[in-house]
């Protein structure tokens, strides 16, 4: 049955498009931090949550309202100037997307099935096939953004929510009994290194790109008038964010009660593995690939169909009908390039990118917190047009001259220095207020 326009989705078919969005946000790097996170905060692992919870859920899940409201991204970075739009956006969806996010789903989860293999494959045949199979699969689901809602929201979503249940529940029943002591840095102030490294998630710069294709999702029930769009998405991230709130917790629960077994694992994925082998032997081992499985796939379906959707109706000749009624050729051609581009690079040069990579996203990240928050306010914000401008471009070029800095010329002062909060690597945050003041005083001279 379809959703009628003006009251929205059922509540099974809000179920259904959340727990998609929640697929297509949770990747290996979701399941890898918060065990590593339980597991250097020891005792300390519940205080630290909060502020992980704050960054890797709130934020994101407003970056998802924020988007709603403001019908697409590009139209949020467009009340800054329509150039800064574009540039913003598709920095964004390049980072997120093919140099990056994309690649590193294939080798990730092929990492985590090399154990598994016999030692007599070469595994780099092995990786070649694997992530040609990988992206052939991505890329054919991506192309249906229907069947993107159903198989996400109805199979491979809670198949990927039921084995990472399945592992946690075997560390609260079977404890080890034992919480070790909070190491560096979570030993002083752990709530704020819990934040920062939620940050490191880099969700919130997911949740700006995912919109457009929850919006589709949604369209596709039915709904078509805006602001019911707008009441969708924003009840879709709420299901999702309750949705991670709860693994994350338990996947960090994994790490505390891992603490005192296996104190040197260096990554969450050794953690989760150490666990599973440690309930279930062997078994164990495929239980936590099939879930680094299903979550890089999830998430690789999302992104190349997301990625292209976008560059598809920006800049190709006949894109804007992506939407309409069906996958274009543009969009088929464009969500192969990516898909093709990721597979090359799964296999080489990642490294390099990364180099590259990190930085950029360091730099993306405060100034789409900057939106967010903005977009969350807009009332204040458009009636005060100069603070979009002001406070948008004052953190843009004091994320990009400190990211230089610190990957280049890392013993070279800044002014920026002088400011608060810059060993926090987030400075950012006393040039936003000022720069917002100043953007309020300036609108209110000139009315």
């Amino acid at each position: 049955m379809r959703a009628d326009a003006r009251d929205g989705l059922t509540t099974a078919q809000s179920l259904t498009v959340g727990v998609a969005l929640f697929s297509m946000f949770f990747g290996a790097g979701n399941l890898i931090i918060p065990p590593l996170l339980g597991l250097e905060a020891g005792s300390e692992m519940p205080t630290a949550m909060i502020g992980f919870l704050v960054a890797a859920i709130g934020l994101p899940v407003l970056g998802i309202v924020a988007v709603a409201l403001a019908g697409t991204v590009r139209e949020l970075a467009g009340r800054v100037h329509p150039r800064f739009a574009e540039v913003f956006v598709g920095a964004v969806y390049l980072a997120i997307g093919p140099c990056l996010a994309i690649p590193r789903t294939s080798s990730t989860a092929f990492e985590m099935i090399v154990p598994l293999l016999p030692q007599d494959v070469p595994v780099s045949t092995a990786r070649l096939v694997f992530s040609i199979a990988f992206f052939a699969v991505a890329f054919a689901l991506a192309l249906r953004p229907g069947v993107i809602t159903r198989v996400l929201g109805r199979i491979t979503g809670p198949a990927l929510i039921a084995l990472i249940v399945l592992v946690v529940a075997s560390a609260i029943a079977s404890p080890t009994g034992a919480v070790a002591a909070p190491r560096p840095p979570y030993d002083g102030t752990s709530a704020i290194w819990g934040f920062l490294t939620g940050y490191q998630t880099m969700d919130l710069l997911a949740s700006l790109a995912f919109g457009i294709v929850i919006a589709e999702a949604v369209r596709g029930q039915g709904v078509t008038e805006p602001g019911a769009v707008a009441r969708e998405i924003s009840r879709a991230g709420i299901v999702a964010g309750v949705l991670m709130a709860l693994i994350y917790g338990g996947l960090a629960f994994v790490g505390m009660d891992m603490g005192t077994v296996a104190p040197g694992a260096t990554n969450g994925a050794a953690v989760l593995t150490a666990s599973a082998a440690r309930h279930f032997g062997y078994a164990g081992t495929v239980v936590v690939a099939l879930i680094f499985f299903l979550s890089c796939m999830n998430v690789c379906i999302g992104l190349v169909s997301c990625c292209s959707r976008y560059f598809c109706e920006s800049y190709l000749p006949g894109g804007a009908d992506a939407l309409s009624g069906g996958v274009t050729r543009q969009f088929t051609i464009l969500a192969f390039v990516f898909a093709a581009f990721s597979c090359v690079l799964s296999n080489v040069g990642l490294d390099a990118i990364l180099a590259f990579s990190v930085p950029m996203l360091n730099a993306l990240y405060p100034v789409a917190i900057v939106l967010v928050v903005m977009g969350l306010a807009h009332t204040f914000c458009d009636a005060h047009r100069a603070t979009w401008v002001c406070t948008a471009s004052a953190v843009a070029v004091q994320s990009v001259i400190t990211v230089v800095r610190d990957a280049w010329f890392a013993n070279v002062w800044l002014p920026f220095d002088a400011l608060p909060f810059p060993d926090l690597s987030m400075g950012w945050v006393p040039v936003a207020v000022v720069a917002f003041i100043v953007g309020v005083a300036y609108s209110r001279l000139r009315a």
